[in-house]
């Protein structure tokens, strides 16, 4: 492993000029970004945000979550309260009705985000819940200007192009880790399976949405290889989270990451990804705290009303920080 390059000096009106002529940033300046001393993340900050403005000017993408089907999951993923190794206290049930994940659509509306993520728990869904969700799709693009999103775990190339006919238009995957680390948080399905399913989304001709979680105990270097990886898969929205550890889960003891490390790792990611959706995902608020507004520099979406099985940001109060941030809502 290379030893991390912290007295590295970035010039950072090159970097952001080679990040927006899609060269990025050498894994060195990566290292280098990761160990930047606290008094220096403004800098990045700013650079970020002039690669960010050129795509999405000041505009802020609103997302929400709806947990389709909670817990009873038969896969090891040690971060994750509905696994199979998890003793937290969440709620289960089976898959939701049509009715009650429309209900969610008109909330999502209301909330003024754009894109409403299904997700369920599980290896991956039979015939009949594709079916159950391309019909769910077809009547939300009907009542709603909603964009739809899927996460359903491990996805076959047919079974995604019945979601792409259905009017479904992002499935999210994550990668969640570098290939190294990837079995130090999951046993019972691989890195590769994640990669094969992300390649099935693109070869039907969906938009890819994947990225990872940092806080696992993983390295720098580990941090580094996923940006990279998501980088060179040219990922479409990439959802940074950051490790809410779970009472109950393998997780739990592990301590939170300061504000500022995730505020590098977000500019990181926007870095390499210049034309690329980067959400700060799940863990924003808990490990952001009192600065996830700064997270907007770098981002350019986020998410409201909660994750899975962790309550969130509510939307009123986002739309304010947005407002008071000096940035606007998208579609608002």
């Amino acid at each position: 492993m290379r030893p991390l390059p912290s007295t590295m000096q970035l010039d950072w009106a090159s970097l952001v000029e080679r990040s927006l002529g899609g060269q990025g940033l050498t894994r060195e300046e990566a290292h280098a970004l990761l160990a930047l001393p606290d008094d220096e993340v403004p800098l990045a900050l700013r650079a970020a945000f002039d690669v960010r403005k050129v795509r999405f000017g000041k505009r802020v993408k609103i997302c929400m979550l709806q947990n389709a089907r909670s817990g009873l999951c038969p896969e090891d993923c040690h971060y994750c309260s509905q696994s199979s190794l998890s003793t937290a206290a969440i709620d289960k049930y089976p898959l939701m009705s049509t009715e009650l994940l429309l209900d969610g659509a008109r909330r999502a509306c209301e909330a003024k985000a754009t894109r409403y993520c299904m997700v369920t728990s599980g290896r991956g869904p039979s015939d009949e819940e594709i079916d159950h969700f391309c019909d769910v799709t077809r009547r939300i693009k009907e009542r709603f200007a909603l964009e739809v999103c899927v996460c359903l775990g491990i996805l076959s190339e047919a079974q995604a192009r019945q979601l792409k006919d259905a009017g479904v238009g992002w499935v999210n995957h994550n990668l969640n880790t570098s290939a190294r680390y990837y079995p130090s948080i999951c046993s019972t399905h691989t890195y590769e399976d994640r990669v094969r399913t992300v390649c099935n989304v693109r070869k039907a001709g969906l938009m890819t949405c994947s990225g990872g979680i940092v806080g696992m105990g993983e390295t720098d270097e580990d941090v580094v290889e996923l940006a990279f990886a998501i980088r060179e898969m040219g990922i479409d929205s990439i959802p940074v989270n950051f490790l809410h550890p779970i009472k109950g889960t393998p997780m739990e003891a592990f301590t939170w990451l300061s504000p500022m490390k995730c505020l590098k790792v977000l500019c990181l990611f926007r870095f390499l990804n210049p034309t690329s959706e980067i959400r700060a995902a799940g863990g924003r608020e808990v490990n952001l705290r009192s600065l996830q507004g700064l997270a907007l520099y770098p981002a350019n979406s986020i998410f409201v009303e909660g994750y899975l099985t962790t309550p969130g940001q509510q939307a009123q109060e986002a739309l304010r920080m947005i407002e008071d941030m000096g940035f606007e809502v998208e579609g608002g």
